[in-house]
């Protein structure tokens, strides 16, 4: 029999993130402390809700009541779980049922022996896991576990669905699926919501995050490019869609003058798109359209999300995001007008679409030659809209172009992003015959995501848990097949891309008593981040030595060069990167917990070995914006700061949960400073350490007092550019938070 604190919910409700319309990580939330009012009510005398409700009051000696959360999970589990949790007399008994009756897929259990599911769910539920919070165990239950079809009972626990998740990714291999299990139920490895939500089951969507499609400048690929968002958001993923290629309003069509109605009616068609498909009525479908800041459209395209745009132009749950080259901070520095250039004449000059091309490299030759249109606005008052929008809606995220491409190692260039701003991959274009079927396929993205809890990896052996993560990860990849879009299916079977992520750092940081932006902490983050890439390598390049393929277009990679010439790992090797901690209490942390940090040394064997045998994937890690995962699994989400101490969650019905940072407490309330209180400064500084490492992208939101300006928004954009950051995702302003505006996060890396 499984404990009270194994079971599933009583009374089921759908999940909270369901909304299209992604905003800012956590925006759901208060960012205030608990009332300073002395409160001496009986915990006996109070529901589940009542008891998490008093982490939002001090006691008489005015010290928040943690002690009152864990007896909500005790409540919630007594009360409300085990009355509607459905028994088995064992494990074997419990899977038949499953399966027989179209809950389980028979395929995933067929690969193991009835003695090894036996042993391997005594297991699962012999270590003694137990949720942390009552936010954590809420969202499992609401989110994740597995109901009856008419949703009275729930059928899995926390370790059941780990235990599914694992014996499908493992696919009949029983030393992996324990492995798989053990990161995931000791909290060192969570998968994202698709992955955890859908694996092991036989009614399911995709078990992969994201999709990243390329629209090119013909109706042909524009009608192909709906119909996958349609067929993807159907699945389950967030889709993003590249728009710069297509010609702006007013363009020629069959070299007829202003015939082109431009981007913004193709943005109208995706957003009805994404609201008509969902994974059979539990998520909306999501997406996000990139467009070159050099478009001419691209005042239209930011106008869509002004607060009080006409109906017929404006966006409301579509995401918003552009591509930034340098050149365009550049025009702004010198206070010069940027030229805006028609996407039509650029292909018709080079021969290539507009994206393919560096506006930076090419910005004086394309003003200078009279072939190309032209119109001109202001630089600075470009990044001046930016920022009013931003200040209304949190869009749009932005991608610093060359930024990107200097950092990518993989051949050709990175044109957009996804929903949540972290996968850069590069693509390929397709091209369609009259009837769309395809004439040459291309490649698109998919990218499955999940992430380490960094105090958890740290604890447990950050080498294991890394290899583990970034076979998990693989195995998704390569079970993966997308037939409705066959350029997103060639993309995965020729790159094997996974996005390896973090969460926890904030709650690792307080833990060992280093303030979040700090020059311990940002020592931490370096080598940490760097000792994480180290491994994801080594593993990469196992696989690919242990099945001799390498991804395509290895050769061609920064990878493959010689070493000294260029290569990837010469960073490492030739002093460029540190390689040893610059401060001892960092130093000290990693000699406690018996992590080694990768030497010089261990770079050049580890390079010597690529240049060998190569590696099996093309991209390894992208960083996340954790939202639900982070709950179930007591972390701080990805590597910001906590949005504040006590988060205060509305969640569905059920009204406002309250959440207290992992690792906090009542000695250590200095540790927890709130990400408005810490400053952006701290933050992009904590995420330029990181990203030297990660070879995608981090989703990297910026939070900003009440009295923020446009100016300092501004302000806090060039920094971020001249510190490398590639990405921004949402802008948050303290007083929108206090406002308890319930807006959603990312669901397809988020959650």
């Amino acid at each position: 029999m499984t404990s009270a604190l194994q079971t599933a919910t009583a009374t089921p409700t759908e999940p909270a993130h369901t909304a299209a319309n992604a905003t800012s990580a956590n925006a759901a939330t208060s960012t205030t402390t608990p009332t300073a009012v002395p409160a001496a009510i009986p915990p006996a005398t109070l529901d589940y809700h009542a008891l998490n409700a008093l982490l939002n009051l001090y006691d008489e000696h005015g010290r928040i009541r943690f002690e009152a959360d864990t007896e909500a999970v005790r409540a919630y589990m007594r009360t409300a779980v085990e009355p509607a949790t459905r028994r088995f007399a064992s494990a074997l008994e419990r899977l038949r049922f499953l399966i027989d009756n179209d809950y389980y897929d028979p395929a995933v259990f067929a690969a193991y022996s009835d003695e090894f599911l036996d042993s391997f769910y005594a297991h699962a539920h012999g270590m003694g896991f137990e949720f942390e919070t009552f936010l954590g165990a809420f969202k499992f239950y609401a989110s994740y576990a597995l109901k009856t079809f008419d949703g009275t009972q729930y059928l899995e626990d926390f370790p059941e669905r780990c235990a599914a998740v694992a014996l499908a990714l493992a696919g009949g291999d029983e030393h992996a699926a324990m492995g798989y299990l053990d990161a995931m139920v000791q909290g060192r490895f969570q998968p994202a919501t698709p992955t955890f939500l859908n694996l092991g089951k036989a009614q399911r969507g995709e078990a992969v995050s994201c999709f990243l499609l390329r629209m090119e400048d013909n109706m042909e690929s524009i009608s192909r490019g709906i119909n996958a968002a349609l067929q993807l958001s159907k699945r389950g993923g967030g889709v993003a869609l590249l728009l710069t290629n297509l010609r702006e309003a007013g363009a020629p069509i069959k070299r007829i003058e202003h015939q082109s109605s431009g981007v913004v009616p193709v943005m109208k068609l995706l957003e009805d798109s994404f609201s008509y498909a969902n994974q059979l009525g539990a998520r909306q479908g999501a997406g996000a359209v990139y467009l070159n800041a050099h478009h001419p459209d691209i005042m239209r395209f930011l106008d869509t999300k002004r607060e009080n745009a006409d109906e017929k132009i404006r966006i409301k749950s579509l995401a918003l995001g552009v591509v930034i080259p340098d050149v365009t901070f550049e025009l702004a520095k010198r206070r010069e007008r940027m030229a805006l250039f028609s996407p039509y004449d650029v292909e018709r000059v080079y021969g290539v679409p507009f994206a393919d091309i560096s506006v930076t490299e090419r910005y004086d030759e394309m003003v200078a030659d009279e072939r190309i249109r032209k119109t001109y606005i202001d630089a600075r008052e470009f990044f001046m809209t930016l920022a009013e929008l931003q200040f209304e809606s949190g869009y749009p995220y932005m991608l610093f172009e060359d930024t990107v491409n200097r950092a990518n190692p993989i051949h050709g260039r990175v044109t957009m992003s996804n929903l949540c701003s972290e996968i850069l991959q590069v693509q390929e274009p397709s091209t369609y015959r009259e009837d769309l079927s395809y004439e040459h396929v291309g490649r698109d993205i998919s990218c499955n995501l999940g992430s380490l809890n960094i105090a958890k990896a740290m604890d447990g052996g950050l080498a294991g848990s890394v290899e583990t993560a970034v076979r998990a990860l693989t195995a998704v990849s390569d079970t993966t097949r997308l037939d409705c879009v066959p350029s997103v299916r060639r993309g995965n079977e020729e790159s094997h891309a996974i996005g390896l992520g973090q969460m926890n750092l904030h709650g690792f940081l307080g833990r060992e008593g280093l303030r979040y932006g700090s020059e311990d902490a940002l020592d931490f983050t370096d080598m940490y981040f760097m000792t994480v890439a180290y491994h994801a390598y080594r593993t990469s390049h196992a696989i690919a030595a242990e099945r001799g393929v390498r991804f395509a277009g290895f050769s061609d990679s920064a990878y493959a060069r010689p070493a000294g010439e260029g290569n990837y790992f010469d960073r490492y090797v030739d002093g460029t990167y540190r390689t040893k901690p610059r401060t001892d209490a960092v130093r000290a942390i990693f000699d406690r917990l018996g992590v080694a940090i990768p030497s010089a040394q261990d770079w050049r064997a580890l390079q010597e070995q690529v240049l060998r045998d190569g590696i099996y994937n093309a991209y390894l890690q992208a960083v996340p914006p954790t939202g639900s995962i982070s709950y179930i699994n007591h972390s701080t989400s990805s590597i910001h700061p906590i949005a504040a101490r006590i988060e205060i969650r509305k969640e569905g019905k059920t009204g406002r949960v309250y959440y207290p940072a992992p690792y906090m407490t009542n000695d250590n309330l200095g540790m927890f400073e709130d990400a408005y209180t810490i400053g952006w400064k701290a933050i992009i500084d904590t995420y330029a350490e990181a990203t030297k490492h990660v070879d995608q992208g981090l989703s990297l939101t910026l939070f900003f007092p009440d009295t923020a300006t446009t100016r300092d928004l501004n302000k806090a954009q060039i920094y971020a550019w001249r510190k490398g950051i590639k990405t921004l995702y949402y802008i948050r302003i303290r007083q929108q938070a206090l406002e308890g505006t319930d807006v959603e996060g990312c669901v397809s890396c988020m959650l």
